[in-house]
């Protein structure tokens, strides 16, 4: 393995309001995991997708809340970071338009937002 590979070097991380439940967040994290680009990615090891507790700013767990962590590894990270931030993004909307189709209520609010790799 070459140096860096394997290396979480940038992450996406995306929140959810606090109108959302575990099971928004699991179908969420499916979701990404099944668009094409994103799944690309993962299946070459250049991008993991995971699901971390939420921490406040001093870095204490909040209540059961979770974020979808998306980490873009090794050379990955460099020149291509913005286009996977912006698939995430049009990943998001595009979960957020099906929920509102297929379950009653408006879905939750979602940030999408870098992050340092041991940021929350």
């Amino acid at each position: 393995m070459a140096e860096g590979d394997g290396v979480v070097t940038r992450g996406i991380r995306i929140r959810l309001d606090g109108t959302a439940s575990e099971g928004d967040i699991g179908a969420l994290h499916k979701w990404l995991e099944r668009e094409k680009p994103l799944a690309d990615l993962a299946r070459t090891d250049q991008l993991r997708i995971d699901e971390r507790s939420r921490t406040d700013e001093a870095g204490a767990p909040m209540g059961i809340g979770m974020d979808i962590v998306v980490a873009v590894i090794g050379g990955a990270a460099g020149a291509m970071f913005q286009t996977v931030v912006d698939q995430v993004i049009r990943s998001v909307e595009a979960w957020r338009a099906n929920r509102r189709a297929v379950e009653d209520g408006e879905p939750p609010e979602a940030s999408v937002e870098p992050v340092r790799p041991d940021d929350r």
